[in-house]
């Protein structure tokens, strides 16, 4: 077994009770002989805040999201303060698609245009909701941050099918020579509310034997999209157990709750609107409207009042002086 994924979104309404406005964490599992590894979250509310704050339609929210979830669980068989991050870069009209996610749970995630508009045509095949053709051909670049260094280590596939669950697992094959599952999921409804989102990854370790890989390829074939289980209330252990049920596990401790977080803050934007200048800021000032600054990486737009670029200005022109 070489890689495989399943990779189901549906978008049409559901019930969904009980799923968002709970804690969540990436929930991590080893076999007893030790040549399986997996992890699942349930990742609904971090994927519908980065929708709520980008107004996102359709598409990029389905293309971010199950990048954020990916590098959930990417993150998290690295060590603590350490970061991975996913970059998608294809030659359709999305663009680019970038998540980043620490060890600790925080995550982040934006698309190049998030507000674009998709005909059903082309987006929707049965039940599922496709990004390909939006993504194009292109290349996924993942990066490990690691704290204290200075040069990331980076590793860049070709997109397998631009479905991003499969380019994952490719990934994962190509450059680490890892087998694996990557299986996600994100429900919009039909508002495009996410209102179920999360995944499991899937790992063979050195060691494994044919039979473990058939048993899990069985479980796989038999397994319903994750998206379903979520909105029936599954947790991620049911997420796992689903597939890793003709085996023996061992829980992995990794008690960080996932939270939707940016670098991002009131403070760093008002310093960035400062390298516009004196000259452009007295501009701004003329005019008295409020000035909207969006972050580039989460989304997240700031309002800054006239009073607020005087502050700007001032500051400017203190450092001017020095």
């Amino acid at each position: 077994m070489q890689y495989r994924v399943i990779e189901i979104e549906q978008v049409h309404d559901l019930q969904c009770s009980n799923i968002m406005n709970r804690t969540t964490r990436v929930h991590k599992y080893l076999t007893k002989d030790l040549t399986v590894r997996a992890a699942a979250v349930v990742a609904t509310d971090v994927v519908e805040e980065m929708r709520s704050i980008q107004s996102s339609f359709p598409v990029p929210t389905v293309a971010v999201g199950r990048t954020m979830v990916a590098s959930l669980l990417m993150a998290s068989h690295l060590k603590n303060g350490q970061e991975l991050s996913i970059y998608i870069q294809g030659s359709g009209p999305l663009s680019s698609v970038f998540a980043q996610a620490s060890f600790e749970g925080k995550v982040r995630g934006v698309s190049s245009h998030p507000h674009l508009q998709v005909p059903p045509e082309l987006a929707v095949a049965g039940e599922k909701l496709l990004v390909a053709k939006s993504i194009g051909i292109g290349l996924m670049t993942v990066t490990h941050h690691l704290p204290m260094t200075g040069t990331p280590h980076r590793g860049t596939v070709e997109l397998a099918t631009s479905e991003i669950g499969d380019d994952v697992a490719y990934y994962l094959h190509q450059s680490h020579q890892i087998p694996s599952v990557v299986s996600l999921g994100v429900h919009l409804d039909s508002l495009g509310k996410c209102t179920a989102a999360g995944g499991i990854l899937i790992e063979l370790m050195p060691g494994h034997n044919d039979e473990t890989a058939a048993k899990i390829e069985a479980r796989v074939k038999a397994a319903r999209a994750v998206s379903n289980r979520i909105l029936e209330g599954a947790s991620a252990d049911d997420l796992i157990r689903d597939l890793l049920q003709d085996f023996e596990l061992i829980q992995m401790d990794h008690d960080h709750t996932v939270e939707y977080q940016c670098r991002c803050s009131r403070e760093r934007v008002m310093r960035s609107v400062g390298l516009l200048g004196l000259k452009e800021l007295d501009e701004i000032i003329e005019k008295g409207e409020a000035t909207e600054v969006s972050c580039e990486f989460c989304g997240r737009q700031y309002s800054l009042n006239t009073e607020d670029i005087r502050e700007v200005r001032q500051e400017v022109y203190r450092e001017s002086l020095n």
